[in-house]
């Protein structure tokens, strides 16, 4: 039997790490925090839009508002983790950088990001145009890690007989990206795309209204709906704003994500076809539509034949590339040198502001780190105990997944900020209600990244594979052991990745809300940066959030990235 078993095994030795990238990362980081908070200090003093009105006919205009954010922010995801995904996979040395840079940057307080983006906006742009790429550029800050890891995890993961394949056809980079890379990542892409849209929404309400001491920002959206009615209490405005919400996620569910996963199933490595695969009846509509049809044949096949041509002349083969030349070389050394120099002076800087924290706060940093980690960890437990199971299950069942996939992505799409004040009615009177509250919080807005990861990684394993396990008559932890846990290890890995970066980044909410008029907070660090941020207390939120991205690259450098290599190296389907 452990002889049959090894078809489904893979693995080799894991290779040594180097760490010097992490150091790189915290003291750039530590720059751009520093550069963050003092741009903070300067920022406008009012940026006030238009009064949010609860009425329930505002919300269609609302809506639209925030739906044109998020797709904005959506193709400047892909755009940024088609770029740095790749070349993350393609270069040691850029890896060492962008892997650690990326599981911290997704951990950042999401409101770190504000004034850097407002007030650099604001220098070149009029003041109601930078406030609104503002807002685009934070939610893109939380839907760009997860896609970047998902494209990363992929390119790492193709099968080698493919890799040799596109070497041995001398394929250039734009075929090898359109007939290999694209499609094997096309699954897991659109599965964590809708992930990256759930983060999206939870984060809303935080791009759309924002205050720090006594600075205000506002932008009429669905999430400022959100916020005005919870900071108000109204709890039926809530309810109209989440029904709103809920419309607009069947929507996309029927005319984008359905028909999306049914066109990718063309993309499964398999030779047996599924017995019954995913379907959608919009895109079967646009499939057998002639207007479509003759789009097709007259637009879209000889601008595609005509761009493959061109870049297959313009692109040279795989390998034929040599080294960069010399004025190339001394340019990237005079950039890097450059860059150094920037990253050391807001070092210096950044230690100056560091010299107006006390020890006592330094203290009660030291203790809301242990305690949000205990927090994060929790959540993360939680959640790994019931989506391991409900994933494989919807990821190998496509008539459970036509059923089950719509709702597990409107229940991920709901803010969980926006259902904070009822779940704070029910819990905050037990014993231990804000510190529960909060580990709900985290869980809700982070289980899902865990929940798609796996189900891509479940819907993609080969049929083939599956089907050999059945003519053994594999017991079902044998069939757990040996072919299912194996092939959605890299999925979870990277769900896991980008749930606990989600946690660190949902602690913020989660420890310090505001609602009926009153401020409840609980001990964590998440709780230091928002009271921090609220009163305009800089040295102490520049101090806890550096604490924060030092710990998470602990946390990447001992946990994070041996999984990834273990992945990448170990759980292949080769």
């Amino acid at each position: 039997m452990d002889r049959i078993l090894r078809i489904f095994r893979f693995g080799q030795p894991l290779r040594p790490q180097v760490t010097w990238g992490d150091v790189v990362v915290l003291l750039g980081l530590a720059a751009f925090i520093y550069g963050a908070v003092r741009l903070g200090m300067d920022a406008p003093a009012v940026v006030q839009g238009p009064e949010i009105n609860l009425a329930p006919g505002f919300l269609p205009h609302y809506a639209g508002l925030s739906l044109g954010r998020m797709f904005a922010a959506y193709l400047l995801s892909i755009l940024f983790s088609l770029v740095f995904g790749y070349v993350a996979s393609r270069s040691a040395g850029a890896e060492r950088i962008l892997i650690p840079l990326f599981d911290v940057l997704q951990s950042i307080p999401i409101l770190s990001f504000l004034p850097v983006a407002l007030l650099t906006f604001s220098a070149i742009l009029p003041l109601g145009v930078a406030v609104e790429l503002s807002s685009i550029v934070l939610i893109f800050t939380s839907q760009a890690w997860n896609l970047a890891f998902a494209w990363y995890q992929s390119l790492t993961t193709i099968p080698r007989t493919l890799q040799r394949a596109s070497v041995m056809l001398r394929f250039n980079a734009w075929l090898r990206f359109k007939t290999l890379e694209l499609p094997f990542a096309g699954v897991s892409l659109i599965w964590n795309s809708m992930a990256s849209w759930a983060g999206g929404w939870f984060f809303l309400m935080a791009a759309e209204i924002f205050s720090a001491g006594e600075r205000n920002f506002r932008l009429p959206g669905l999430g400022a709906y959100l916020q005005e009615a919870a900071n108000q209490g109204d709890l039926r405005a809530i309810a109209y704003g989440l029904t709103a919400l809920i419309l607009i996620i069947v929507i996309l569910d029927q005319l984008v994500w359905r028909p999306l996963i049914a066109w990718s199933n063309r993309f499964t490595m398999q030779m047996v076809s599924s017995d019954d695969p995913p379907t959608s009846w919009f895109y079967n509509v646009l499939r057998n539509a002639a207007s479509v049809q003759f789009v097709h044949r007259a637009l879209h096949r000889p601008l595609m034949e005509r761009l493959d041509a061109w870049l297959i002349r313009v692109l040279p083969a795989r390998g034929a590339i040599g080294g960069p030349p010399r004025s190339r070389a001394w340019l990237r050394v005079g950039l890097g040198f450059a860059i150094l120099a920037v990253i050391l002076g807001g070092v210096y800087l950044c230690g100056r502001m560091l010299l107006g924290v006390s020890l006592t706060q330094w203290g009660q940093i030291a203790v809301g780190l242990g305690m949000t980690l205990l927090r994060v960890l929790a959540s993360l437990a939680i959640a790994l105990g019931w989506t391991i199971p409900a994933g494989v299950l919807i990821g190998t069942s496509p008539r459970l997944s036509a059923w089950l996939q719509p709702l597990a992505q409107i229940a991920a799409s709901i803010p969980a900020t926006a259902l904070f004040p009822i779940l704070l009615l029910l819990v905050v009177n037990l014993p231990g209600g804000l510190n529960l509250a909060a580990v709900l919080l985290m869980l809700l807005g982070t289980q899902w990244y865990l929940l798609f990861n796996i189900i891509a990684g479940a819907s993609a394993i080969p049929r083939d594979l599956q089907s050999i396990a059945s003519l053994l008559q594999l017991r079902r932890w044998e069939r757990w052991r040996v072919l299912i846990l194996p092939a959605i290890f890299p999925y979870t890995v990277t769900g896991a990745l980008a749930a606990s970066g989600g946690a660190w980044n949902a602690s913020v909410v989660a420890e310090y809300t505001q609602f009926g008029g009153r401020t409840l907070q609980t001990t964590g660090v998440g709780a230091l940066i928002a009271e921090a941020t609220a009163q305009g207390d800089y040295p102490l939120l520049l101090a806890a959030t550096l604490s924060l991205i030092l710990t998470v690259i602990i946390i990447n450098r001992l946990v994070w990235r041996r999984l990834y290599r273990l992945a990448e190296e170990r759980y292949r389907l080769d």
